[in-house]
């Protein structure tokens, strides 16, 4: 059985073939297709012209193909981040031949002033454990500062779909990792004011959210290969705060101080400084709080319990960061996007 990228990769072979045919062969082919593209292109040898594979995702999720496949020297990586490289495996790094850091085009319209902004702080990504969603709950909490979460939870774009899948009772939705993560540790926190979630964005609202929030948060537990939301938070002229992990530091000044140490996650209440580092806008009324949701009851599973609780001493904060660091800091799966 073959796939949508099996389909395309046959497809590229042919044109491959149909160009070195009528006299004009290409000089270079450049796939994003994972794993598929080299296998399938490398295993054309001399009648294929060099290849070009670029990474986008976290090496770890097929990290035999990688740690084994050999270009023969036609076939080369490209990463979107230093640190996606760094952390491949030496048979991939000695075929990569760098990277080139993921960009996004420059709004049109200005930067919002302080006056445009709304008092509100943005988490932009897929509502699962690996993008903190928790974390920047519990910061925003301590800070007093509101939070809007725009993204998908399980592959549902909003709170309608998930509230149908939930009520479905032969949907799969209901036994997702991220879903019953999602109904444990973020719905429960979710107020309509202070805390909102707005599902999944695209087009002028995103680019409206992006430019008139007080900030975007990324409290990743992960490596983050790419951080494309991070580029267009920059370009829209938002401050970003977030984990030093993975991309980041190096998608923004390391002199800001709008990184959070990663081993410092267990105790969101040492950031509270975070939003003087952000423009403040205009005073307003503040609205009136809603009544938290309810939410469907999800399958049973054991998830890691990263609820908050009362802020610890130094010793045994500094005893969970030496814990967490011994035990991958809660890396994310490496099927993360």
């Amino acid at each position: 059985m073959v796939g949508t990228a099996h389909a395309h990769a046959q497809v590229v072979v042919e044109e491959i073939g149909r160009h070195a045919a009528t006299g004009r062969p290409f000089d270079v082919v450049h796939t994003h297709l994972e794993v598929v593209g080299p296998a399938v292109l490398g295993a054309l040898g001399d009648a294929a012209p060099p290849v070009l594979h670029t990474l986008h995702w976290d090496l770890r999720r097929n990290a035999d193909f990688y740690e084994s496949f050999d270009g023969r020297g036609r076939v080369f990586f490209a990463g979107v981040s230093d640190s996606q490289i760094e952390r491949g495996p030496a048979t991939l790094r000695r075929q990569a031949l760098g990277s080139v850091p993921l960009s996004v085009p420059i709004p049109d319209s200005r930067p919002a002033a302080p006056e445009e902004r709304t008092d509100s702080v943005l988490v932009l990504a897929r509502l699962c454990e690996a993008k903190g969603i928790d974390i920047a709950l519990r910061a925003c909490r301590a800070a007093g500062v509101r939070l809007v979460l725009a993204g998908p939870v399980g592959g549902q774009p909003d709170r309608a779909a998930l509230e149908a899948a939930l009520a479905d009772p032969t949907s799969p939705v209901r036994g997702y990792p991220d879903v019953r993560w999602f109904l444990e540790h973020v719905a429960p926190h979710l107020d309509g004011d202070r805390a909102r979630w707005i599902g999944s964005v695209a087009g002028n609202e995103k680019a409206d959210l992006l430019r008139r929030s007080r900030a975007v948060l990324f409290p990743i537990r992960w490596e983050e290969p790419g951080g494309t939301a991070v580029c267009e938070a920059l370009a829209a002229g938002t401050p970003v705060v977030a984990m030093a992990r993975g991309c980041l530091p190096r998608s923004s000044s390391p002199r800001s101080p709008d990184f959070w140490p990663r081993t410092r996650w267990t105790s969101p209440r040492r950031w509270a400084g975070w939003p003087s580092w952000t423009p403040r806008p205009a005073p307003r009324p503040p609205a009136a709080a809603s009544a938290p949701r309810s939410w469907p009851a999800a399958t049973s599973g054991s998830t890691p319990n990263s609820s908050p609780g009362r802020p610890r001493g130094r010793r045994d904060r500094r005893r969970a960061a030496m814990s967490a660091d011994r035990n991958g800091r809660g890396s994310a799966p490496g099927t993360d996007r």
